[in-house]
């Protein structure tokens, strides 16, 4: 049986201001794309909403990666980050 995931209120919103705000990350600074593995998938954690964190984890819980190596971002969910102060930080797993 399945397990049933909870969706905090506005969790779509949440999630694309999130990546957003992660887009312009990249696009200041495209160097890491260098360092991202072709095939991935790519979990936010934000480090200031626990409950929208929680909701990522699970769904990629829910989700089959097989095949395909998982991106972890955390960052700010603010609306207007400030990279200076805050970068999002990006954790791609090592090959075995």
């Amino acid at each position: 049986m399945a397990k049933k995931i909870i969706r905090p209120k506005k969790a779509f919103e949440r999630n694309a201001r999130l990546l957003f705000n992660l887009m312009r990350y990249i696009l200041a600074h495209p160097e890491i794309l260098d360092r991202l593995p072709d095939n991935f998938e790519l979990v936010i954690l934000p480090s200031d909403d626990p409950e929208l964190l929680q909701y990522n984890l699970a769904l990629l819980d829910s989700h089959d990666t097989a095949g395909k190596q998982v991106v972890f971002v955390r960052m700010s969910s603010s609306e207007k980050v400030d990279f200076q102060v805050s970068q999002p930080r990006v954790y791609v797993p090592l090959a075995a």
